[in-house]
């Protein structure tokens, strides 16, 4: 009886033994990498991401908008380096009174890194929101740490602030009008079609038009004038 069990039990286990490397030989066989991207293209359908998203608008159309007060919030981030009083002390950072339309480095005593004092132009509304959104790729090598604020909104709402924190405070910038983006058919491409010469008015309904060279040839040979046939 034990003979029998033992080869009972031989049988099961070199089945099971054939039945692992099955699995592991068809598993070999048919293995796949797991895709990059899950589920399958549509064709015709274009993701989010490649180029759906809206473009962000321009700093004088969120200024336009801005909240100073809101600006004052989102400012308390910048509160631990700088302060914006009039007179008030450098710290980590420069005093921000009557920044805006100032040069780079403007603050007398304060030592500001090569990088920034090198840049040309002033603290405007292009430049000052290019700083905000990262002042390490505005100046590439400045001492400043903030990474900044990716969001557009904040951005113009803490240079209205910022604006406002002076002695003589910049008229804020109109937004500009929707045919004037560029790109809009009605806009700064569009009104590429507008200069030159205008189009040559359309003969009139049933008229026939004559051509000048023809017109000349024939007064030549003739003694008398075209007419034009109406």
């Amino acid at each position: 009886m034990n003979d029998r069990n033992n080869t009972i039990a031989g049988w099961v286990l070199g089945a099971g033994i054939v039945a692992l490397g099955a699995g592991i030989v068809t598993g070999e066989l048919f293995h796949a990498e797991r895709p990059e991207k899950m589920g399958y293209p549509i064709e015709g359908v274009v993701e989010a991401e490649a180029g759906g998203a809206e473009a962000e608008q321009p700093i004088e159309a969120l200024l336009a908008t801005a909240d100073p007060a809101a600006g004052e919030k989102v400012f308390a981030k910048c509160a631990a380096c700088h302060s914006i009083t009039k007179g008030g002390a450098n710290g980590v950072g420069p005093n921000l009174w009557g920044t805006m339309g100032q040069k780079h480095g403007h603050v007398p005593g304060f030592a500001y890194s090569a990088a920034l004092t090198a840049k040309p132009g002033v603290w405007d509304w292009a430049n000052m929101n290019a700083w905000l959104k990262s002042p390490r790729k505005y100046a590439e090598g400045t001492k400043m740490t903030f990474a900044g604020l990716s969001n557009g909104k904040d951005r113009a709402d803490v240079i209205a602030y910022l604006n406002q924190q002076s002695d003589s405070p910049l008229p804020l910038p109109t937004a500009p009008a929707a045919g004037e983006l560029p790109g809009d058919n009605g806009g700064v491409a569009g009104k590429a079609a507008d200069v030159g010469a205008a189009p040559a008015e359309a003969p009139a309904t049933g008229a026939v038009s004559i051509d000048p060279a023809a017109k000349e040839q024939f007064e030549k040979k003739s003694d008398m004038p075209a007419v034009e046939k109406k």
